[in-house]
């Protein structure tokens, strides 16, 4: 008799991996990281279990994107209070955060819901080249 074997979150050791954003496309960056977070790259892989691995995401405010989008691309905003939405191009957002534009690409790409979230915070995205998770020993990652 054969048995599905469903691993679980402890039972896979998650690993640290950094990616230096410099010079790469935005879509193609953010599909490989959430690739990464959800651990499709894994043996493993179940979609209904979390054992993603950590990224971070270094030099995050000189990636590229192709075409029109820096100034064609929107982000909309909205607290919920009436007349409160908002929208800014990538350019702007580039300029103001960031870290937020691979932030939303990525997030965007996860599964929604609660198991989404949980893999969301394995993503630290940073905008320069330091990151305070030299400890972790995180691999090098060539996307």
């Amino acid at each position: 008799m054969n048995k599905t074997h469903i691993p679980t979150s402890t039972y896979t050791e998650k690993k640290w991996y950094i990616v230096d954003a410099e010079g790469k496309t935005l879509g193609r960056l953010a599909s490989e990281i959430a690739t990464i977070l959800i651990g499709k790259h894994k043996t493993d892989y179940h979609p209904a279990v979390d054992i993603g691995d950590y990224v971070i995401v270094t030099n995050a405010s000189q990636i590229s994107v192709t075409g029109n989008k820096e100034l064609q691309k929107t982000y909309f905003y909205h607290s919920g209070r009436p007349g409160s939405w908002r929208k800014e191009n990538l350019k702007a957002l580039r300029n103001r955060i960031p870290e937020r534009v691979i932030e939303k690409a990525v997030k965007g790409m996860l599964p929604k819901g609660p198991l989404g979230r949980n893999m969301f915070t394995r993503l630290k995205v940073f905008n320069g080249t330091t990151h305070p998770h030299v400890a972790q020993n995180p691999q090098l990652l060539n996307l």
